[in-house]
């Protein structure tokens, strides 16, 4: 039997519109979105499905938005197929907390509740404009890791590497002047190409530890469960067994990197041979293809055909 993993995106993936026609062909589907907009007392589903986008794309209401989504894939789509055969779940940044949904550590009403919160505080810590996230395409990971560290030391400000998205494609993060300074090194050492985020805050950075203490608090107060299939960490190098140790691990990913690749080599090396990207995944699916590590990627985000 193929070994199969279950992948959820993350922020970055949402757009105006997704889930409207799974809405209106699953009544499961239907169930997901209602159960989120009464956990946030706010209908989530219309912004999801109409917009307006500038509204979509802020941080607290992307987070929630993004892992509805995938949970309403997932679960309409197991509705008409059966449950889908995995051996494990992980996902990106905001998609590890869907990992965990999908896995059954925490419900959804929960986690939107927490996501949203987690968005909040995100773009609360840093006032927009002073933080910074740019792409640095086609360098090794050692050389971004030192361009980072020369530029730190030449604009006495932050910047380090926080997502490592394989086929060198490394993102980093920081003070604006800083990530500036590191995109302009990474171009005199040759780099392929430096592209700025849109993004409002420097994620997964020491900029983000404002953050730390006022998650932890709410974490503390909901009741999580060991995962009914293994969820893969992508900041720890391991595999999330207990409530205590997925507590850990999402405090851990506000201020440290999201180590993609090395996560889904990992995963190849345990036997992974096959990925279904679950949500608004087009871009995570042609990220895991570009990799080139024995690992097929295929995109789950509709309905099978006829089965409306």
């Amino acid at each position: 039997m193929t070994r199969r993993a279950l992948l959820f995106p993350g922020q970055g993936a949402q757009f105006v519109g997704m889930g409207k026609d799974l809405f209106r062909s699953s009544a499961v589907a239907q169930g997901v979105f209602a159960e989120a907009d009464e956990a946030l007392g706010m209908a989530l589903s219309e912004l999801c499905f109409e917009g307006p986008a500038e509204a979509l794309n802020r941080t607290e209401m992307a987070q929630p938005a993004l892992l509805t989504h995938s949970v309403a894939v997932l679960r309409a789509v197991e509705d008409v197929t059966g449950p889908i055969p995995a051996v494990v779940l992980a996902g990106h940044s905001l998609g590890e907390w869907t990992a965990l949904v999908a896995a059954g550590a925490l419900s959804l009403g929960q986690a939107v509740v927490l996501v949203r919160l987690r968005g909040k505080l995100m773009q609360q810590a840093v006032p927009e404009g002073v933080g910074a996230m740019s792409a640095i395409l086609g360098l090794q990971s050692d050389d971004v890791e030192r361009l980072c560290v020369q530029a730190a030391a030449d604009t006495d400000a932050v910047v380090v590497p926080a997502t490592f998205n394989g086929s060198g494609n490394i993102v980093v993060s920081g003070h604006a002047a800083a990530v500036a300074r590191a995109g302009d090194l990474a171009k005199e050492h040759g780099a392929a190409a430096v592209k700025a985020l849109a993004v409002t805050a420097p994620f997964h950075s020491p900029l983000m530890s404002p953050v730390v203490e006022p998650l932890r608090r709410a974490l503390a107060q909901v009741s999580l469960t060991s995962p009914k299939t293994p969820v893969r960490s992508t900041t720890i190098d391991g595999y999330l067994e207990t409530p205590e140790m997925i507590r850990a691990a999402l405090i851990e990913q506000l201020t440290a990197p999201v180590r993609w690749e090395q996560c889904l080599k990992a995963l190849v090396a345990d036997g992974v041979e096959e990925a279904r990207v679950v949500g608004a995944g087009r871009q995570m699916t042609r990220m895991v293809k570009r990799m080139r590590i024995g690992l097929k990627p295929s995109w789950l985000h509709a309905l099978p055909e006829g089965s409306a």
